[in-house]
C-alpha cells in the first residue's frame, strides 16, 4: 500500500509524480484537479499559436521519450495529446478526481496527517504533494474602468473561441511570449490590431518546421538517434543559453543574434526604436518566436507605447488619446509568486503557509518547507527555468520526493530542519547574485518586493546532483 499521498494538480508535474507512484507498487494515491481534463496549463492555454519554445523531444519525460512529434517546437494540441497518452499508458486516470479543487491542507499533529479539503468534501493523507505549477493562475492588469468595456475582452489563457475576431478591431494588451504566439493569427483575422507594449522583450528565431517524412520515421525507429537529438539540444541549452542569463561567454553572442534579427525583420527604424530593449538579454523572459516581428510590420497592426490611462466603453485610453477595439485579449502573464496560492495551507503549531511566505516564497530546495511535514512542493520556489525543459527539474524533484517516502514511512512525519533551511537560503542568495535577473528591469520572475522567487540560479547539471537523493540530516522525523 505505502502512504497515502494527496496530489494536487494534474498537469505534468501531477502526472509525473502519480506515474513515479505507480511504478513503485504505491497505489493509494488521488490526483485532484480542478479542471475538466488533465494537461494543466496545455489544456487550459488554447489561444491561436499556442505552442512551446523547448524543441519538442527536450519538453517531454525521460522515460517517456515520445517520438512521433510532428514539428521541432510543438504546439498546444500536440502537448495535450502526449500528457493524455501518458495518463493512459501508465494507467493514472483511475487516480484523477476532474473538476474537484482543492481549497484547503490543514496539518493534523494528533494523527500526523493532513486534511486535505476539496470541493467534495474532506479526507486525510499522510503526504500532500503540491503540482499545481507556477503558471496556472492568470494574472489580469490593474487598470480602471476594465469593467466598463461593451465588448468582449478575455485573458489569453483563459481563450473565448465563440468571440469571431475576423473583421473586427482587437487590442492586445501585453507583449511576452503568449502575446508573440498569438498576435500573428489574431494579426490575419482582425481588420486591425493595436498591440498595447510597456516594455520590448529580446527576441529570437525560432527555427521550427515540419518534420519530414523520412526524418519522423528516421527519429522514432533508431532509438540512438533521438536520445541523440534529445541530448544535443540538452546540451546546447546548458552550454549556451544558461551561461547568457549568469554574465557568461554567451551573453554577447545572443545579444547580437537578438539585434540581427530585429534588424533583419523590422526595417522601418521608428517601429524597430519602439521593439529594441534596454535592458540585459536574460533579465525577463526571452521571446522565441519568428512570426512576432513580421506580424508587427503589417500596414494593419500598431504597436502602441503610449502608457493606458484607462479601459473605456468603446476601447482602450492612452496618454495618446482613444484606441478604439471591439474585442480585448489581455495577454498579461500569470501569477507565478502566488504558487500554491489560494489554497489555504497550515502547517505544524497551527502556521499558515501564506505567513511564513509574506517575505517571499521560499523552500528547501524548492521541495521542502519547515514547520509542514510531509508537504512537498513540485515546480516550487526557484526551481523555473529560464533556459531550458523545465520537464528535467521536475523529474528531479518526483526522484527526489520518491527518496522521501521510504523516511517518513519508517521514521514518522519528515520536515526541515531550519539550519538545513539557513543554509540553503544562503547559498541561493549567493548563487543568485551572479544571474541577469537582478539587472533591475521588471519581469515576473520577481514578486511584490523585487525578490526573485521563481527562478533557479544554477545549472540543471547542479541540481540534478542536488536533489539526486535526500539527506536525512537535513530533516526532523516525528519519531
Amino acid at each position: 500500500m505505502g502512504p497515502t499521498v494527496a496530489i494536487i494538480g494534474a498537469g505534468f508535474a501531477g502526472l509525473c509524480m502519480a506515474i513515479r507512484l505507480r511504478e513503485a507498487g504505491i497505489r493509494s494515491f488521488t490526483v485532484f484537479e480542478r479542471g475538466p481534463g488533465v494537461g494543466g496549463t496545455w489544456r487550459d492555454n488554447t489561444y491561436p499559436g499556442a505552442g512551446c519554445d523547448i524543441p519538442s523531444h527536450l519538453y517531454s519525460f525521460s522515460f517517456e521519450r515520445y517520438t512521433s512529434w510532428t514539428r521541432r517546437y510543438p504546439g498546444q494540441p500536440e502537448i495535450l495529446a502526449y500528457l493524455e497518452m501518458c495518463a493512459d499508458k501508465y494507467g493514472v486516470r483511475p487516480h484523477v478526481r476532474l473538476n474537484t479543487e482543492v481549497t484547503a491542507a490543514v496539518y493534523d499533529e494528533s494523527l500526523g496527517r493532513w486534511r486535505v479539503r476539496t470541493s467534495a468534501g474532506e479526507e486525510l493523507f499522510d503526504v500532500v504533494v503540491s503540482a499545481v505549477g507556477q503558471l496556472s493562475r492568470p494574472r489580469l492588469p490593474d487598470i480602471p474602468g476594465m469593467g466598463d468595456f461593451r465588448g468582449a475582452s478575455f485573458h489569453s489563457a483563459r481563450w473565448d473561441h465563440s468571440t469571431d475576431l475576423t473583421g473586427r478591431r482587437v487590442a492586445v494588451i501585453g507583449s511576452g511570449s503568449s502575446a508573440a504566439q498569438l498576435i500573428p493569427p489574431v494579426a490575419e483575422a482582425a481588420a486591425h490590431l493595436d498591440v498595447f507594449q510597456r516594455t520590448p522583450n529580446w527576441v529570437l528565431p525560432k527555427p521550427d518546421g515540419v518534420f519530414a517524412p523520412a526524418a519522423r520515421t528516421a527519429l522514432h525507429r533508431v532509438p540512438f538517434l533521438q536520445r541523440g537529438y534529445r541530448e544535443w539540444f540538452y546540451r546546447y541549452t546548458e552550454g549556451v543559453l544558461h551561461p547568457a542569463l549568469s554574465g557568461g561567454w554567451s551573453a554577447g553572442p545572443v545579444r547580437e543574434r537578438a539585434l540581427a534579427h530585429l534588424r533583419a525583420r523590422v526595417p522601418d527604424p521608428e517601429l524597430r526604436a519602439k521593439l529594441t530593449p534596454d535592458h540585459p538579454v536574460g533579465c525577463r523572459r526571452i521571446v522565441i518566436d519568428s512570426g512576432f516581428y513580421p506580424a508587427l510590420m503589417r500596414p494593419d497592426v500598431d504597436v502602441v507605447t503610449e502608457p493606458i490611462v484607462r479601459v473605456a466603453p468603446g476601447g482602450v485610453e492612452t496618454t495618446g488619446g482613444l484606441r478604439e477595439a471591439d474585442v480585448i485579449v489581455y495577454a498579461t502573464g500569470f501569477d507565478a509568486t502566488g504558487f500554491l496560492s489560494p489554497v489555504e495551507v497550515v502547517g505544524r503549531g497551527g502556521r499558515r503557509l501564506a505567513e511564513e511566505w509574506r517575505d517571499g516564497a521560499e523552500a528547501y530546495l524548492g521541495i521542502a518547507v519547515p514547520r509542514f511535514p510531509n508537504l512537498f512542493l513540485l515546480y516550487g520556489p526557484n526551481t523555473n527555468l529560464g533556459h531550458t525543459s523545465i520537464i528535467f527539474m521536475i523529474e528531479c524533484q518526483v526522484r527526489y520526493v520518491m527518496g522521501c517516502l521510504p523516511y517518513l514511512v519508517e521514521r514518522g512525519p519528515m520536515e526541515v530542519a531550519p539550519a538545513a533551511m539557513d543554509a540553503w537560503r544562503r547559498r541561493l542568495a549567493e548563487a543568485m547574485g551572479s544571474m541577469v535577473w537582478q539587472a533591475g528591469c521588471t519581469s515576473w520572475y520577481k514578486d511584490a518586493a523585487g525578490r526573485i522567487t521563481t527562478n533557479w540560479p544554477g545549472p540543471t547539471t547542479l541540481y540534478r546532483r542536488l536533489t539526486r537523493a535526500p539527506r536525512p540530516s537535513a530533516f526532523r522525523f516525528a519519531r
